[in-house]
């Protein structure tokens, strides 16, 4: 279980016939904190000509509006890239600096939509899964298998204490938990357990797992 999103905030920006696009994104959670927002992108750009925006969150939910451009040229095509993304509990704000030179109707949608999409490329695009923080009490006899157990399934190692014996944290997948438990009981002889410690939202990057403080 998950969903993608972007990992951060993102700025790019997008020119057409004199017109200037700031195409930005950001990861929210709640209706409030995207008119917070955008109540700041507006002070910040106090003296543009529009500020198109949509967003998409958990539980379906999804606003747009065309601020002033012609209905249909903006806030709709914003929204249909958070759609075609696929992302969710994601804003996106484009600011337009009017140049001077009307665009009309199709240049503005492929003006609008070139702009959600490079802010959305910008923020980078991530997919969020649930983790279990589990842990795994053992002898020093145990450790070598269990790090190749762990490398060979490519389970994150959280960090590793030397004490009067050793505990492996790891951060697992839920989904994937009962499997690897399955793994290490058949690695170890039914030796060794695996225990869970609590849940928490992740996105892998790399070779490591960033963590969210977001409500599961």
């Amino acid at each position: 279980m998950g969903y993608k999103t972007v990992a951060g905030q993102g700025l790019a920006e997008y020119a057409d016939k004199k017109s200037r696009f700031i195409g930005q994104a950001w990861p929210v959670y709640s209706e409030d904190e995207a008119r917070m927002i955008l109540e700041e992108t507006r002070k910040e750009y106090w003296d543009a000509s529009h500020h198109v925006f949509a967003y998409r969150l958990a539980g379906d939910i999804q606003r747009f509006s065309d601020d002033g451009e012609p209905s249909g040229t903006s806030g709709k095509p914003t929204l249909d890239v958070l759609l075609g993304a696929d992302v969710k509990n994601v804003l996106v704000i484009t600011t337009r600096y009017f140049g001077g030179t009307l665009l009309g109707t199709g240049g503005l949608v492929r003006a609008y939509t070139k702009a959600a999409q490079l802010a959305l490329e910008a923020a980078g695009i991530i997919e969020k899964r649930i983790y279990a923080r589990c842990s795994i009490h053992m002898d020093y006899t145990f450790l070598g298998k269990l790090q190749y157990l762990t490398a060979k399934l490519g389970v994150l190692t959280e960090g590793v204490e030397y004490t009067d014996e050793v505990i492996m944290r790891l951060l697992i997948p839920v989904e994937e938990v009962q499997a690897f438990a399955r793994e290490v009981t058949a690695a170890t002889d039914g030796k060794l357990t695996v225990g869970e410690e609590g849940r928490t939202w992740g996105a892998r990057c790399g070779s490591e797992v960033r963590l969210f403080d977001e409500p599961l």
